[in-house]
């Protein structure tokens, strides 16, 4: 793909120096703007749009004077065309704003160069995949202190746990604070299905559907897990059509 044009806000120069020339050291990124605040970011946006040129990214600092980052970030995602959102912040609990913005990444400072890399990789690689109800998205889960983003494409199922969710990968799982309400609307055209009042299934991680004297269950990698009455039938439905599928490509 074409090198990136990214945006660089931060009201703390000597941080903003510092993210502007680790941005401009990765050959993934062709042109670096800055902005001292929210309202000047936005005018560099407006303008980057008129001229054709739209900003692919926005590394943006959260406590700001005036505008902060988190009403900002609210703000790029309501554009028609809104560029990725990176939170750059000294602040840990963010996380979950990042989450409902849909940020593509949360970095803590000091901002450690391999961190800055891997997310200029989640930007690039978004960046390269149409916007539309098809493409992953991102959970905020804190491991030892440090907070990464789980991708929805990693996700095998979820389980309800009280008011938040257990995310479960090849990898290990993560327990988040979010219904699992939540992320069956947010990620049903990311291919998840609800199977049970406390599980939400990727359904291209269904290896077998089993029925047995009126039982249903589907396993998931090494785990079966139960799916009820009511969604028996649609789930059922649902993998028919897809092997069909499959099988006429």
């Amino acid at each position: 793909m074409a090198q990136l044009r990214v945006l660089a806000v931060d009201d703390e120069l000597p941080a903003l120096e510092d993210l502007s020339y680790l941005l401009r050291a990765d050959p993934r990124i062709g042109e670096v703007a800055t902005a001292r605040d929210g309202a000047a970011a936005l005018r560099l946006l407006d303008r980057a749009i008129a001229d054709g040129r739209p900003i692919d990214a926005v590394f943006l600092d959260i406590r700001m004077r005036g505008l902060d980052g988190v009403v900002l970030g609210r703000l790029l995602s309501q554009f028609a065309n809104p560029p990725r959102v990176v939170f750059v912040t000294a602040y840990e609990e963010h996380a979950v704003d990042a989450f409902e913005i849909k940020a593509e990444d949360y970095l803590l400072k000091p901002v450690r160069p391999e961190r800055l890399a891997e997310a200029i990789r989640r930007v690039a690689v978004s960046a390269d995949v149409p916007v539309d109800g098809g493409e992953s998205d991102t959970i905020p889960v804190e491991l030892g202190g440090v907070t990464r983003f789980v991708s929805s494409a990693d996700v095998m199922y979820v389980e309800a746990q009280g008011d938040y969710a257990r995310l479960h990968t090849a990898a290990g799982s993560h327990l988040v604070r979010i219904p699992l309400a939540t992320l069956e609307e947010r990620w049903s055209s990311a291919g998840f299905v609800r199977v049970h009042r406390s599980h939400l299934v990727a359904v291209k991680h269904i290896e077998e559907l089993h029925i047995d004297s009126g039982k249903c269950t589907v396993r998931v990698g090494d785990t079966e897990l139960p799916v009820s009455r009511r969604h028996t039938r649609e789930l059922r439905d649902l993998l028919v059509r897809r092997a069909r599928k499959a099988r006429t490509l």
